[in-house]
């Protein structure tokens, strides 16, 4: 029965994730039982599946479009980047360590091999497993130890397709190239190529596909036109700049959030900026926000650098300041903790043991770090409104008499700070935070949209993805290459040769 396909990319952010979010979905509508993989995903946007486990955000999406109960095996190494030089690693959806920047291409045997266990269940299980590559498919300085793009293809002889966004330019070039890089047995399961985010007359890009069809033996299986307005929970930070504004951001409610270097989970705000009238903008100048309506400190997988980082921009006072006007100051995990008084790092979570920083004071709360991670979806109520979300983290809050509580975190005035990822995806909760900080900031004539369900939203996104998938490259010939492989005698080319 079927088998499995894996998307490639010449590049990071490339559209990998879209296109193997947009498949799942075809694929489940069509009726097909499918789940989506990454071997290893670096990233330091995740989300928590209901038993406890942790897994990249995209994957999670691509689980909800393929109609599957998401799950670590989908999954199963992720990589959270705390520094420029180490990781923390997640294995099976629990915390597995560190891993130094030098041990990056031999040191994950290991990784592998649990990468190599999860590919061969979810595909023990499931019709068909679509599988997303990471970073470049190229990428020969790490070849010998790959296992995420044909190193995985590898394992399972998998028909690959390898995706172009066409906005970065030289598409051709990125395609041919990539390919003529590989050696001959890699270039055997290159089935295709598909080019993403096209806008224009489609008909000029036809003399550029049918040469490079044939000097690679290859077919162009799809050229993707540009959506407005269309983007999926992400992973890379790299995707805060292609979110979406308001039709009138002069008129519009101005939310500003924190632009932290190690932000994490910066999807927290992805239901702000659905919301017509909100504007959301990643910010990292004090006058910037000065000018807000509401200003958010999000996640971070570093919160004591980060919040150095704010100190030497002037944010902190600039927060401070904000706050001493009346107006709403939201924290969210390591954002809620920089809120508070202290932050203690006693078995050096995040680098050296025993470190101890002033939190900006606006929360009577202080922050331990814990060898021990806390992983969880959670339901409560805030002020008679059913709010879900869930937790991630290594610190342990504590709150004082000074403030009240706020959904495991504290609120004291204007100033809430929270420990769950998650909760403005509830409408009623968000559209309550809303117009409380509108209010606050004088902002009379502000109403948020009380039909808009984010849930709803995503599935709509999802529905996007999937007709455009299906009309620019389409079912069949995918089910082709899942049931039949790479097509037989494809051309081996060499680099460098024409």
């Amino acid at each position: 029965m079927p088998g499995s396909l894996l998307v490639a990319g010449t590049t990071s952010d490339a559209g990998k994730s879209v296109v193997t979010s947009g498949i799942c979905r075809l694929l489940s509508r069509a009726g097909v039982k499918v789940a989506p993989f990454k071997a290893q995903n670096m990233s330091n946007n995740s989300m928590v599946t209901a038993a406890g486990a942790e897994i990249g955000r995209a994957q999670w999406i691509q689980s909800i479009a393929a109609g599957a109960e998401p799950e670590p095996a989908m999954n199963p190494v992720l990589l959270k980047p705390s520094s420029d030089r180490r990781s923390h690693v997640v294995v099976m959806g629990e915390p597995a360590g560190r891993l130094e920047a030098g041990e990056y291409a031999g040191g994950r045997a290991h990784l592998a091999e649990a990468a190599y266990a999860a590919y061969d269940d979810l595909r023990s299980r499931f019709d068909v497993v679509v599988c997303e590559g990471a970073g470049g498919v190229a990428e020969i300085n790490l070849r010998a130890w790959d296992y995420v793009n044909l190193g995985l293809a590898q394992h399972d002889s998998m028909p690959t397709i390898v995706v172009a966004d066409i906005d970065r330019g030289g598409v051709f070039a990125q395609l041919y190239g990539s390919l003529a890089l590989l050696d001959a047995a890699d270039q055997r399961l290159i089935a295709g190529f598909v080019i993403n985010k096209f806008r224009g007359d489609v008909t000029l890009l036809s003399p550029g596909t049918t040469e490079l069809e044939r000097l690679t033996g290859r077919s162009v299986l799809g050229i993707l036109p540009w959506q407005h307005g269309l983007w999926m929970d992400s992973e890379d930070a790299v995707a805060i700049d292609q979110r979406p504004t308001p039709r009138d951001a002069a008129d519009a409610l101005r939310v500003a959030v924190l632009a932290f270097p190690r932000i994490s989970n910066f999807t927290d705000v992805d239901a702000l900026s659905l919301e017509p009238d909100v504007d959301v903008r990643f910010v990292s100048r004090p006058e910037d926000v000065d000018a807000a309506d509401l200003v958010i400190l999000p996640g971070t997988r570093s919160t004591l650098g980060d919040l150095a980082w704010a100190r030497d921009r002037g944010l902190d006072e600039a927060v401070r300041r904000f706050a001493a006007s009346g107006r709403h100051v939201l924290g969210v995990c390591g954002g809620a903790q920089m809120l508070g008084s202290s932050i203690v790092d006693p078995v050096g979570v995040e680098g050296d043991s025993g470190v101890v920083a002033d939190g900006l004071g606006l929360l009577d709360i202080t922050t331990e770090f814990a060898t021990d991670k806390a992983l969880a979806v959670v339901e409560g109520r805030h002020d008679g409104h059913a709010v879900r979300g869930y937790v991630i983290h290594h610190g342990r809050i504590r709150r004082g008499d000074r403030s009240a509580p706020f959904l495991d975190g504290a609120r004291s005035d204007n100033v809430h700070g929270t420990m769950w990822h998650g909760s403005l995806e509830s409408d009623d909760f968000r559209r309550a935070v809303l117009a409380d900080a509108a209010r606050a900031a004088g902002r009379t004539t502000f109403a948020p949209d009380p039909s808009l369900s984010f849930e709803q939203a995503r599935i709509d996104r999802l529905d996007v993805l999937a007709d455009l998938i299906d009309e620019h490259i389409g079912l069949d010939p995918l089910m082709q290459l899942v049931e039949h492989g790479p097509p037989p005698g494809l051309p081996h080319i060499q680099a460098g040769v024409r």
